[in-house]
Order: C-alpha cells, then sequence, then structure tokens
C-alpha cells in the first residue's frame, strides 16, 4: 500500500518552522530545506545531512528551488520528488524505559517471558505495587536508591526497573547508518514475532559535535516477545530490515523552536487495522523520567560521532487494549497504518509489512559516496 502524501503531515505552523530532509530527485538523494512551504535542494552547499548540520548556521542556508512541498510523494510512489529519511550518515541510537510505565511494561515482558497471555495477571501486580513509587523518583537520586533496596528485597527487582530509576540511562544503536524508512514507507516487524508494537518517539539529532541541532519524529518498533524472552535478544528485538522510521523532516531548532518545545511536546498515535480495527494512544514529554539534554550527554559519554547521530528519546505509549483474543492485547498486522502526530512536528505515517516483504536496504555508504562523487565530477566536468 503506498500513502498519499499531504500538507496536513507538516508542523502546524508550517510558515514559521524551517524544516531539513531528504528527498529523491532524478539526480539523486539531494539533503533539502523547507521553508514558506517551498522545498530547497542544499546539495551544493552539503551533500548529506551529517554536513548540513556540522554548518555554523543550517537554517540559513539558500538553496535551489526544487518544488512546493505539495508536489511530494511517499517513498515507492514514482513521484518526482520522494520522501526520504531525513537522516543520511548519522548514527541512530535509542533510549529504552524513559517513561515510568515503560519500564513496568519491559518488566511485564521479562516476567511473562514473551507470552502475551499471562501479561495481565503481572501487569496488575507490579502496577499496585511499584507504579506510583517509580514515578515519584528522580533517577539515580538517594530516594532512587532507597526504593531499588525495597524492591529487592520484595523479589521484584529487574534490569528495567535499574535503568528507569538508576544512575545510567539505557542506550543503544537502534539502526545500522542509511537503513531509516521515511515518510510513507513500508515498516517492517519479524515475520516470527507475535507479540509486538509501534513505540511513537520524539528523537533529537545532534552534530558532529555533539550539540542538538533539531529533532523529528520516529516509529522505533519493538517485538515484545523477542525482548521478552531475554534482554540479550535486544538486537533482534529492535534491529531488522525497515523496522525504524524517521520523518517526515527534522525541525531545526531556531528562535521559535527549542529543546523546551521538546520538553513539553505531546505526541498521538492511531493504528488502523485492515479489518477495521483501530487503537488510539498519547505520550507525553512532560512525563519522561530523565531530561532530552541529560540522554544526549549520556550518549556523549565516552564516544564520539564523527558524522552527528539521531536519538529516539524513549515513549510513554505501551498499548495494552485488546485486539483479538481478551487478555492477549495489542500486537501488530501485516495492513496496519501507523500515524505518529505532534503539532510543531507534523506526522509520520508508514504501512506495516514483515521485514522479509519490505524493500530490502540496498543503499549503503560505499554506493552513498560513489553517487555523490559522480554527481560532483559532472559539475566539475560541465
Amino acid at each position: 500500500m503506498t500513502l498519499e502524501w499531504n500538507r496536513s503531515a507538516l508542523p502546524a505552523d508550517l510558515e514559521r518552522a524551517i524544516l531539513a530532509g531528504r528527498v529523491a530527485t532524478e539526480n539523486g538523494v539531494e539533503p533539502v530545506l523547507v521553508r514558506d512551504g517551498v522545498v530547497y535542494s542544499v546539495f551544493d552547499t552539503a551533500p548529506t545531512t551529517a554536513d548540513l548540520f556540522d554548518l555554523d548556521d543550517p537554517t540559513a542556508v539558500e538553496g535551489r528551488r526544487l518544488c512546493d512541498v505539495d508536489a511530494l510523494g511517499a517513498g515507492g510512489s514514482g513521484a518526482a520528488f520522494e520522501l526520504r529519511s531525513p537522516v543520511d550518515l548519522q548514527c541512530v541510537k535509542a533510549c529504552g524505559v524513559t517513561f515510568a510505565v515503560s519500564a513496568i511494561e519491559r518488566v511485564i515482558e521479562e516476567r511473562a517471558r514473551g507470552d502475551a497471555g499471562a501479561a495481565a495477571s503481572i501487569r496488575a501486580e507490579l502496577e499496585e505495587r511499584v507504579g506510583g513509587g517509580i514515578r515519584s523518583v528522580v533517577p539515580g537520586s538517594d530516594e532512587a536508591m532507597r526504593l531499588k533496596s525495597a524492591l529487592i528485597d520484595a523479589g521484584m527487582w529487574s534490569q528495567y526497573l535499574e535503568v528507569a530509576i538508576g544512575p545510567d540511562a539505557e542506550v543503544f544503536t537502534k539502526s545500522p547508518v542509511l537503513s531509516t524508512i521515511g515518510w510513507g514507507g513500508h515498516i517492517g516487524i519479524r515475520s516470527d514475532s507475535h507479540w509486538n508494537n509501534p513505540e511513537p518517539e520524539v528523537v533529537i539529532v545532534a552534530n558532529a559535535a555533539g550539540h542538538s541541532v533539531g529533532a523529528t519524529l520516529g516509529n522505533d518498533v519493538n517485538l515484545r516477545d523477542f525482548e521478552g524472552r531475554s534482554a540479550l535478544l535486544l538486537g533482534k528485538a529492535k534491529d531488522n530490515n525497515a523496522s525504524c522510521s524517521l520523518g517526515p523532516f527534522v525541525r531545526l531548532f531556531d528562535a521559535g523552536f527549542t529543546m523546551d518545545h521538546v520538553r513539553a511536546a505531546e505526541l498521538d498515535l492511531t493504528i488502523d487495522g485492515p479489518e477495521g480495527y483501530r487503537l488510539e494512544g498519547h505520550s507525553s514529554m512532560r512525563e519522561i523520567s530523565r531530561d532530552p539534554e541529560d540522554l544526549v550527554r549520556q550518549t556523549l559519554s565516552e564516544h564520539q560521532y564523527p558524522d552527528g547521530f539521531a536519538l529516539f528519546l524513549g515513549t510513554l505509549f505501551a498499548p495494552v487494549q485488546d485486539r483479538d483474543e481478551p487478555g492477549r492485547g495489542f500486537t501488530h498486522k501485516v495492513g496496519d497504518v501507523v500515524t505518529i502526530r505532534s503539532p510543531l512536528l507534523g506526522s509520520l505515517t508508514n504501512t506495516v509489512v514483515t521485514s522479509r516483504d519490505a524493500a530490502p536496504w540496498t543503499l549503503g555508504i560505499r554506493a552513498m559516496m560513489r553517487e555523490i562523487a559522480a554527481r560532483q565530477n559532472a559539475v566539475v566536468a560541465a
């Protein structure tokens, strides 16, 4: 299913926003800026978005007019200007268990050993015993350590609670460079997963110096059965073909959009199933346990990212609404249309397929470098 692009996917205050992203044209994939509803190629100044974000002021690049935003199309649509994921050479990192509800759900997965049917009773017990306590403490604080001791004594401790209230955030690599999916693309679930869900998140984009330059929306697809069986299966639960989407654009930070807007962001999620099923969810960044700047700092601790990075900040959303059998909660079906919305970032929409059936990932770093070199050489020759 190819989704039809429309302007409603853009920020509500489009006239004030400066957006950065990538668009496929007949010449190849070009970094772009969007101002006042017009898409400008900035390839001549910055051949990658990693280069663009390293400029002193990415918002000031002029660019060459490509099209109006209404002329854009979803990936795979055959449109003259197709949207791609807004990042290219950046590492794609993610933080887990940054909200209290997600901490509880991870403990449920662990204790249920990936069995969705066993989750309901475990959920009730955990929420009764620890839910309020987790919500009220600052991670790494003395109060958090006292809560940890109490939970250990009660036999309720978990590795997931450690990253929820301990001093160290969970930061992992979500997706290889250049493998992320953009607006309208097919997003993949492993064909052998039977309990999974989307994770709607705000994603911070940082440059090579580690400075946060903007934010976008992301879907950090999660396989609850795989991770629930063992935390050592996190790689299989998180990193599969087409399992990570970003977009539609990175909204660059400026006087009208700052990290404080990220801290106050409200996200809505809808899932429309092929059988008529509909699920609605909400996530509020106001309830995050760790500040976004702290998560960026922890990502940079004793590590460098010479091409920058994109960082998923985590989600409050944990779907428990039954889909088929009572008590078995939610899981995806092929054909689900997932939309994540936030007023100042727009909306990210993707259709669910299996990772086996999603288009194979073929544009790697070498191919991209050859494509850029060929274009630059052609300009010199002309």
